[in-house]
This record gives C-alpha cells, sequence and structure tokens, in this order.
C-alpha cells in the first residue's frame, strides 16, 4: 500500500510502499483512509524541524488529521463496515505514575512519553490502510463527509472551549449553555483553518467575534469572516494593542497564529474578567519583550485567566463532530470553501510547497463506498481546487 513517508536522515519525503497491516487482537479496526489533511505541524515535519519516526524505523509515516471508512472489524467492536470515522491522534504513554494517560487522556499527558500519530513515534495516516484500536475512533455522519477531515483542526479549538466553559461558570451573569446570554466579545488572532474554525465555534455559541489577521481587509479571507457573520480586521489598519478601541471590551482572545509576539502584544486588549486561549506553538521567532509587571499587575487586579491547550481527547472529538453539523447547516458554502484543494498523495511534495490563498490542502487516498450510501461520493477534483 502507498503511504506518504518523512526520512528525518535522508531529508526527503517521498512515496512508499508499505505492507498492509494485520488486526492483531480484538475491538481493532481496520480503515480505509479517505482524506488526510495537511497542517502546519505537517510543514514543520517537511521542513525536518519536527517529527519522530518509531523506534528503530527509518522515516514516520505522516498525516494526522483524517477521515476513514471502516472495512474490517474484530470481535467487540461497536463500528461496523461502511462507518465513517475520525481518528485521535495521542495515544497514551503507559507510564504507571501518569493519571491522565491512565484515565484515557492522553491529551493532558504528564509525562511527555506519549506518541503521536503522524507526529511523534507512530506512524500515521497519510497511507492507504490503517489498524487501530476503537476506541479511539469517533463516527461521523454520512451528511458531513465532506468536511469531516476538518474534525481534527477543529478539536483544538473545542478542547479550548471546553475549558473555557469551566471558566465561565465563575460568574452567575453568564451561562455557558446557553449561547444567547453569553453577550460577550471574542477576538480570534489568524486567519488560518485554526482560526476560521475557531471563529464559527465561537460564533454558534454566542460571541460577538472579530477576526484579525494580516490579509487585507479586501481579500476573500475578510470576505469569508463577514459572511459568517463575524468582524474583520486587517492588522495594517489596526495595531493589535488598539484592538479595545476597535471591539469594546475583549472578553475573549482566541489566538491561532503561533507567533509568540502578535500573541504577547494583544494581551494588554484584554478586559477584566477576560480570557487568553493559546493555541498556537511559536516558530523560530526573534526574541520577544515583555513588560511582565504589567502583565502580572493585570492579571491579578483584573481578574483574568491564560491557558494553553494542544491535541485533543474525546470530548473534542464528539463536539467537533457535533459543531461541524451546525456549520453546515448555519454555512454550508463557508465551511466547505475552508477545504481549498484535493490532491493524490503523489502530490504531496506540491502540496507542501504550498498554494497561494490555500486555507486546507488534503491529500485523497479515496472516496466513501457508494454503496453503503446510495448516494454520489464527496464533492472536488482530485489535484484541482474546490472553492466551495
Amino acid at each position: 500500500m502507498r503511504a506518504v513517508a518523512m526520512f528525518p536522515k535522508e531529508k526527503v519525503i517521498r512515496v512508499v510502499d508499505r505492507p498492509s497491516p494485520q488486526i492483531e487482537r480484538d475491538r481493532q479496526i481496520r480503515l480505509r483512509m479517505l482524506e488526510v489533511g495537511v497542517c502546519g505541524t505537517d510543514h514543520e515535519i517537511a521542513r525536518f524541524q519536527y517529527g519522530l519516526p518509531p523506534d528503530g524505523e527509518p522515516y514516520l509515516v505522516m498525516g494526522h488529521e483524517s477521515l476513514a471508512e471502516v472495512v474490517e472489524v474484530r470481535n467487540g467492536s461497536r463500528l461496523k463496515p461502511g462507518d465513517l470515522v475520525v481518528t485521535t491522534v495521542r495515544r497514551a504513554c503507559g507510564k504507571p505514575e501518569c493519571r491522565p494517560c491512565h484515565h484515557d487522556r492522553p491529551d493532558f499527558c504528564t509525562t511527555g512519553a506519549y506518541t503521536e500519530r503522524g507526529i511523534m513515534r507512530r506512524h500515521g495516516f497519510m497511507t492507504d490502510e490503517v489498524i487501530d484500536d476503537d476506541k479511539n475512533m469517533h463516527l461521523v455522519p454520512r451528511s458531513l463527509a465532506d468536511i469531516a477531515v476538518l474534525t481534527e483542526p477543529l478539536t483544538i479549538g473545542e478542547k479550548g472551549l471546553i475549558e473555557l466553559d469551566s471558566v465561565l461558570v465563575r460568574m452567575p451573569w453568564v451561562d455557558p449553555q446557553k449561547a444567547e446570554s453569553r453577550g460577550l466579545n471574542a477576538v480570534v488572532l489568524g486567519a488560518g483553518p485554526v482560526g476560521l474554525l475557531g471563529a464559527m465555534a465561537l460564533l454558534v455559541r454566542g460571541f460577538k467575534t472579530w477576526v484579525y489577521s494580516r490579509e487585507s481587509a479586501t481579500s476573500e479571507r475578510a470576505a469569508w469572516v463577514e459572511k459568517v457573520g463575524a468582524q474583520y480586521i486587517c492588522s495594517s489598519d489596526l495595531p493589535v494593542g488598539d484592538l479595545q478601541k476597535r471591539v469594546g471590551a475583549v472578553d475573549l482572545i482566541y489566538e491561532a497564529t503561533g507567533s509568540a509576539a502578535l500573541a504577547f502584544a494583544a494581551m494588554p486588549s484584554i478586559g477584566h474578567n477576560g480570557v487568553f486561549i493559546f493555541t498556537g506553538v511559536p516558530g523560530r521567532e526573534t526574541e520577544v519583550t515583555l513588560d511582565g509587571r504589567k502583565i502580572m499587575r493585570d492579571l491579578v487586579l483584573q481578574n483574568q485567566v491564560i491557558y494553553g491547550t494542544v491535541n485533543a481527547g474525546p470530548p473534542a472529538f464528539e463536539a467537533a463532530i457535533a459543531d461541524l453539523a451546525k456549520f453546515e447547516a448555519r454555512w454550508p458554502a463557508q465551511v466547505r470553501s475552508l477545504i481549498t484543494g484535493h490532491y493524490p498523495p503523489e502530490k504531496i511534495t506540491e502540496v507542501l510547497a504550498g498554494e497561494p490563498g490555500a486555507i486546507k490542502a488534503v491529500i485523497r487516498f479515496g472516496t466513501p463506498s457508494a454503496a453503503k450510501t446510495g448516494t454520489a461520493t464527496t464533492g472536488g477534483k482530485t489535484g484541482g481546487t474546490n472553492r466551495g
């Protein structure tokens, strides 16, 4: 079977031929991979700045944003052939002292010895077939087949928003379960996939939402933001430290850029009782100078909260699938337009080189079995662009 592999010693990425995996125990599932999204982490792996092969192997099979179809099940599984699933990425460290992993929440692993499919010491999903335990899989409705590959990048925001609800309950005048009662302002930093998906997640939760990014106010992304009901701010038009002049009270900043300089420049804009969520991991930036006294003073005197979120566990995957259904019902064209191209695995080099204006490129290995759906398979032209 085909697999897109990263060879760290040779510093090359190429499609290799691998033996098909075999089911070894009950509740394992054989998956036929359909689509695998390409994200910033994959680009870092392709630059050989990140990612490790499994111990003793010369390469890492890439890919962690997946959509697959079940083709074979073993005794005890809740899934059946024909089901569409997305699969979690991180696997438990197995260390007895790690309480999160012992409770099947490796996204909170405390030892750092976890593995991640397609990223860290475990082969990923960018291949024709995969075998994994059914506990790591989440059922996707067939109606979402053409956008379900967006589930994993959405889970990063979902995890952060699940944690946000636990923060908001400290405010008796805000009911996290009722979107109409929130009355809060949110600013998303960045108009990449995580930022735009996060903006929709905030909108369906009742936040008045702004997206702050470097693209022109007349760009396609700015227009996309306006079409979903958020407001767009171009960084050239407003310094990030002046967000309150445009937004008013900033109750939440949702960072989705990976830029430490931008994030900490925005931090003084958080208002009383405000929350700042970090989702990005900084690259090799220049040194950032911070006013630590002001940050500490504001945190204390304004009851502010700052936290980071990475990877995601089962609750975030279930929330992402539920939210994708809401996005599809409310903004069908906009959510589909986030996927800007489908490509065969043999085009991986071109995909990693990047296409101007691309939001989410997807490597396509197949389409859902028509016999299982009775309808046409997902849209988009292989190797082309599907703007939605």
